[in-house]
């Protein structure tokens, strides 16, 4: 079957998310290392991208964590600081795919409010035909609901769609429902794998 669709994962995608590397930045890798140990930050960043409220989970966890509380509420009130910065050649290829007359959707583990915050500084994630956000959804990858919600929402499924995602676990479900995949490492295999399925030309994917 013909690609009909693409379909791009945001963080480390289209853009960087590596919260590790700012509180490196701003407290030092060894307090860094020493609270990731301690709590489970990204299950807490989860709670947010199920569609909790973002303040309420982050507030909630630094007050049930007095000993990192100033740590912790950083992940709040300086949430574009880790969202950074974009990755300029994969929305290059964004912009490429939407020229050619190509859909292109998004499938994002993303919270209400930061998906929100985040539209104010990449004017990009505008431009997508679909949105598919599971702070919205109440879902997120890799359970099936959320790939379920991009084929009802698309009318598409199967090979029809091609799906970029930076985590594997996310590439098995999307695989296991039949859609093609791509395991996204950097742009510039991504951009390879455009032109290799037909959907750019060298010289539009450059």
């Amino acid at each position: 079957m013909t690609i009909r669709a693409v379909v791009f994962d945001i963080g480390n995608v289209l853009i960087e998310w590596q919260p590790e590397r700012w509180y490196d930045a701003r407290i030092g890798a060894d307090r860094r290392r020493a609270m990731f140990a301690a709590l489970d930050l990204h299950a807490m960043n989860d709670r947010v991208d199920r569609g909790e409220g973002f303040r309420d989970v982050i507030y909630g966890t630094a007050a049930a964590h007095p000993d990192w509380a100033d740590e912790i509420r950083m992940w709040h009130d300086h949430w574009l600081d880790l969202a950074t910065p974009e990755i300029p050649r994969s929305v290059r290829l964004m912009r490429a795919l939407r020229a050619k007359d190509v859909p292109v959707h998004a499938l994002t583990n993303f919270g209400v409010e930061t998906f929100a915050l985040a539209r104010t500084r990449y004017d990009f994630l505008s431009e997508f035909d679909r949105t598919f956000v599971s702070g919205h959804l109440r879902v997120i990858k890799p359970d099936a609901g959320i790939y379920a919600a991009v084929e009802d929402g698309t009318g598409l499924g199967g090979d029809a769609l091609l799906f970029a995602d930076d985590r594997a676990e996310n590439i098995a479900a999307a695989a296991a429902r039949g859609w093609r995949t791509h395991h996204f490492e950097g742009p510039d295999g991504w951009a390879d794998r455009l032109v290799s399925e037909g959907l750019l030309s060298e010289q539009e994917a450059a």
